[in-house]
């Protein structure tokens, strides 16, 4: 019998996932929804090798799983599923925050291995409507091992990584990285909404240029999951909203005052930031 690899949850990501992984080493991959629409939609786009709605059954019988549910989903089906899961195996999921993921899997036994994993990928729309196998392709994964995890699981993670696609792997901390993830990806989310909630935002049409495509293009979210990945967060993201609203109100002030030159000042400085972090 193959080798098994359960992905639990065929949206976005999952339906991603599970496509991509398709021809990895000798693994076969069980996509696992209990949406019948999904499973539809999985079946004629071969989504995976064998599909199914009993996830108790598919993580009996999996060397891997990776967990694609909602954060809230994630902690729950750890919980409910802790004795399921086959003596072992090693278990990671692809959630964009990792602390409170790690901490629920302290549930599951010994002979189970829980590594947390987040490739840095997605897209504003959700469902496996919008999968896509490349969609990981120059991602980078982060890893979120602690002390303890069978050595071999994380070589195996780093050859999946690379299987999909992704430009590196990079292993952190569960704290660092929902410090680093509310900066680089959480608060990107809050301005874009936050842009929309202006007043003149349909006044605008016809007007828009590429830096506000850019800027907006996240904000047609995933409410759900993103209301769960804020709250989960909420500490270091508030942390990360109170810095841009200084630097925002200091942009502010200038203008305010006329200061030409303090405001030439201030964003060669930034320019010069992100040209340096560009280069590195």
């Amino acid at each position: 019998m193959p080798k098994q690899i359960a992905v639990i949850g065929l949206g976005l990501i999952g339906g991603s996932m599970a496509m991509a992984l398709q021809g990895f080493e000798d693994f076969e991959i069980v996509g696992v929804d209990n949406d019948p629409a999904t499973l539809e939609f999985a079946r004629t786009h071969s989504a995976a090798h064998r599909l199914t709605s009993d996830a108790g059954a598919a993580i009996a019988m999996a060397d891997v799983v990776y967990l694609c549910l909602h954060p809230g989903a994630i902690v729950d089906f750890l919980s409910t599923h802790r004795q399921a899961f086959k003596p072992g195996a090693l278990v990671t999921d692809v959630c964009g925050i990792k602390t409170a993921i790690v901490d629920a899997a302290a549930v599951l036994p010994p002979e189970v291995d829980f590594i947390g994993g987040h490739p840095m990928a997605g897209k504003e729309t959700s469902g496996i409507f919008h999968a896509d196998k490349a969609l990981f392709q120059g991602a980078h994964y982060i890893l979120t091992p602690r002390p303890g995890h069978r050595s071999e699981h994380l070589d195996l993670l780093r050859r999946i990584a690379a299987h999909i696609g992704c430009r590196d792997v990079v292993e952190t901390t569960t704290q660092k990285h929902d410090a680093i993830i509310a900066y680089t990806s959480q608060v990107m989310h809050i301005m874009a909404v936050a842009v929309c909630d202006d007043p003149d935002l349909f006044e605008c049409r016809g007007f828009e240029g590429g830096s506000f495509r850019d800027c907006t293009r996240v904000a047609a979210l995933d409410v759900p999951l993103w209301t769960e990945l804020f709250s989960m967060n909420a500490s270091a993201l508030t942390k990360v909203i109170r810095n841009l609203e200084d630097n925002l109100r200091s942009y502010r002030e200038v203008l305010e005052r006329g200061d030409t030159a303090a405001l030439t000042q201030k964003l060669a400085w930034s320019a010069d930031r992100k040209r340096h972090m560009d280069l590195e």
